[in-house]
């Protein structure tokens, strides 16, 4: 059945493919741009499938660049595409001239969508909690997916920002590298990640993607020799000051209920880090004050928020349930296309607020 499944997905894959190929060339025969078609549908498949290709060898990997823009391309593509055949055919508009607002816009939507991605700004967020303690800061970011696109300069320009906030405490919600560890300790930046600075120190959990990567071992001895302890389905008791868990990504199916995690003291804040939002309701009923995840990029191409919207109950932005406050970021990186359209690269700055 897989097997089958498998062969419908490929071939519509290459269907969706093969049209927008006929489309662009439709448009380079109208510009009189049009030559060699073997050589033609031989790149566009190759670069259509790049991004597995890429996978293969490390020889491959700028197939796995260009097939990750390939995706950027795919979706707005044939969304502009269809829209560009009803106007040809009802309106006395030529293919040329609508080709050409086509390819212009695509231009424009690439340029907008890298900026975007690579110009993370900061979010604030205030939270009162009904517990004694000193007010503290938090900064919170998720979803680097740090490898080959999104890589040791975005990854510096993260550091420079939360340590402006002059963090207590630094939260990393899954996803920090891109499948595997291998570019992260290649390109040297453990080093850079060395340079974040917080009070209370700097935590993460495993998300979806480090499980996908299968070097879990690898990606803690990293993290810890960058100064960032991984928490997998624990809790810990930071300064005497509040109680803080480690939830593992729900890719794994034997992780732990909330519940086992729970911290002896109600009186002290807790705080608890999950990759997916899926369930708010039972941190809500525990007693948890702050919860953090991301995931969800937002979306990260319009109109893809619209399918996380009703995927989670809370897909972005900061919720409130009973004494819950719970924050889902869109990410600082980025998965597939280096571009984001109706999302912005991003980190937290939480500001707690306690009442004694």
């Amino acid at each position: 059945m897989r097997i089958l499944l498998g062969i419908v997905a490929l071939a519509i894959y290459s269907g969706l493919t093969f049209y927008l190929g006929w489309n662009f060339r439709a448009w380079l025969l109208s510009i009189q741009q049009f030559r060699w078609p073997i050589i033609y549908w031989t790149v566009l498949f190759l670069v259509s499938y790049g991004y597995f290709i890429g996978k293969l060898h490390p020889l491959f990997t700028p197939f796995s660049v260009l097939g990750s823009y390939w995706m950027f391309f795919l979706q707005y593509g044939l969304f502009l595409c269809i829209i560009a055949n009803l106007i040809i055919k009802f309106t006395p508009l030529t293919t040329k001239m609508v080709g050409t607002g086509v390819v212009g816009l695509l231009v424009v939507l690439l340029i907008a969508g890298t900026y975007f991605a690579y110009s993370p700004v900061v979010r604030n967020a205030t939270i009162n909690i009904d517990k004694p303690g000193d007010d503290m800061r938090i900064v919170m970011a998720s979803d680097f997916h740090l490898g080959l696109l999104s890589g040791k300069g975005h990854l510096e320009k993260f550091v420079e920002l939360s340590n402006e906030q002059n963090p207590d405490l630094v939260l990393l919600p899954g996803d920090i590298v891109d499948d595997s560890p291998k570019r992260f300790v290649e390109k040297g930046m453990g080093e850079v990640m060395k340079n974040l600075k917080a009070t209370y120190g700097v935590y993460g959990v495993l998300g979806n993607h480090e499980y996908y990567g299968n070097e879990i071992p690898e990606f803690k001895k990293e993290m810890a020799e960058a100064n960032v302890k991984i928490l997998m389905d624990e809790t810990i008791l930071v300064a005497n000051r509040f109680y803080l868990t480690g939830r593992e990504d729900v890719t794994n199916k034997n992780r732990l209920a909330l519940k086992e995690m729970q911290p002896e003291k109600a009186n002290l804040p807790w705080f608890v880090m999950n990759h997916t939002p899926l369930d708010l309701d039972e941190p809500a009923r525990l007693g948890v004050d702050l919860h953090v995840s991301g995931h969800t990029h937002r979306g990260q191409m319009w109109p893809n928020h619209l399918i996380t919207e009703r995927t989670f109950e809370l897909d972005y932005g900061l919720l409130k349930k009973e004494q819950l406050h719970a924050l889902v970021s869109s990410g600082f990186g980025f998965w597939g296309p280096p571009t984001r359209i109706g999302s912005r690269s991003e980190l937290w700055v939480i500001d707690v607020k306690f009442s004694e």
